[in-house]
């Protein structure tokens, strides 16, 4: 009777009334501990030299229980809405397979399944029209997501959050609302959000979006951000770049580099998740074609290029980024070339479809790192 009543009510009314995720559903979730799915993947590593000669490394199966990892994926639904629906597509699937099944080696994995605004609503916004996506139900579904599991499923234990582009503004979000000042706070890592801007006032770290959470700048700092915006350091953010920008006077977007926070250029731990990057959100549109090297393939998910990439983060008139170096190597067109990146067509945005990739390896060490620093903190 109470739903019957409802449904009269929204039909007088005129308004649409939709309804919330029930995250106690383990069917809401892409990857929870425990469970073969998606961040149940195969870590195996091919690992690729500057001379073409590659060998394969066994991955980890299994990180520590202890620490919690809470990831929120970019923009990758082609559902044919402005909001997705709830049935994950092989684009949420291999994008949380590529960006964040890795992190399973060194935390327990937690992926909600989201309304995210679709990449049908975004690409009508950049022609011209208006976007019919609605980031605050997006945003309504991580919230209820994230208060789910710190209900029933952190149970006091330290925690990561992983964004990327939409996922990481919508975490940025959660951390301005949920955590930032709260004593939940005292059980944050870091919350790594590349690919939106994480606003703080000039030459200083914190003050800006968070109050209280500054930007990290040392490999085993704790209770800090990082952030970035990636480029090509030979095609650096035009007038009209999309990301590392800040639109807020007095304040510019943080850029951390994973590789080496405390600053300076470092190589990239690069760890490309093939074949989902390769061809951009156009690859979810066709088979996979895989890749190969020498002409030998490849049959590992997860592919790194040691030697490849090197990095720094680099302020202009126009943007706070991660100017991304390309070393010249037998693989380097097929990896990093303009045509691949899509950065020679889309200058504005740059790197941006591979902010996570080019540090895997990176976050990696950072998140272990900072887990130490925790432990050694609570005795």
């Amino acid at each position: 009777m109470a739903f019957l009543a409802m449904a009269l009510a929204t039909l007088l009314s005129g308004s649409t009334v939709v309804p919330a995720v029930d995250y106690a559903q383990t069917g809401n979730w892409l990857c929870r501990p425990g469970r073969k799915d998606v961040c149940a993947a195969d870590l195996a590593l091919t690992v690729v030299d500057s001379r073409n000669a590659s060998r394969v490394e066994r991955g980890p199966n299994r990180g520590p229980d202890a620490v919690d990892c809470f990831y929120v994926y970019p923009t990758v639904s082609l559902d044919p809405g402005g909001n997705s629906d709830l049935t994950p597509d092989r684009s949420e699937r291999e994008m949380t397979e590529a960006q964040f099944a890795p992190f399973r080696s060194v935390c327990r994995t937690f992926a909600p399944l989201y309304r995210q605004v679709t990449l049908t609503a975004l690409r009508k916004g950049l022609g011209g029209g208006a976007n019919p996506g609605d980031f605050d139900l997006a945003y309504a579904d991580v919230r209820a997501a994230w208060q789910h599991y710190l209900a029933h499923d952190n149970h006091g234990r330290p925690f990561v959050l992983i964004g990327h582009s939409q996922g990481s503004s919508l975490l940025k979000r959660l951390v301005t609302e949920e955590i930032d000042g709260k004593p939940v706070q005292r059980q944050l890592l870091s919350a790594i959000l590349p690919g939106t801007a994480v606003l703080v006032p000039p030459g200083r770290d914190v003050g800006g979006d968070f109050r209280t959470i500054p930007l990290c700048r040392r490999d085993a700092q704790i209770g800090c951000v990082m952030s970035w915006a990636s480029y090509r350091d030979t095609v650096p953010p035009p007038s009209n770049a999309v990301f590392g920008v800040s639109r807020r006077p007095g304040l510019v977007a943080g850029c951390t580099n994973p590789a080496r926070l405390d600053g300076g250029e470092a190589p990239l731990d690069a760890r490309f998740g093939a074949p989902w990057w390769r061809g951009g959100v156009a690859q979810y549109q066709r088979p996979a074609t895989g890749w190969s090297v020498a002409g030998k393939p490849i049959v590992t998910r997860y592919v790194a290029v040691p030697g490849m990439l090197s990095g720094r983060c680099v302020t202009s008139a126009v943007a706070s980024h991660l100017a991304v170096r390309v070393a010249r190597t037998a693989l380097s067109e097929t990896v990093a070339g303009t045509a691949t990146i899509g950065d020679a067509a889309y200058p504005d945005w740059g790197f941006h479809v591979v902010d996570v990739a080019i540090v895997q390896g990176d976050l990696l060490h950072r998140v272990a790192d900072q887990y130490g620093a925790y432990r050694r903190r609570a005795r």
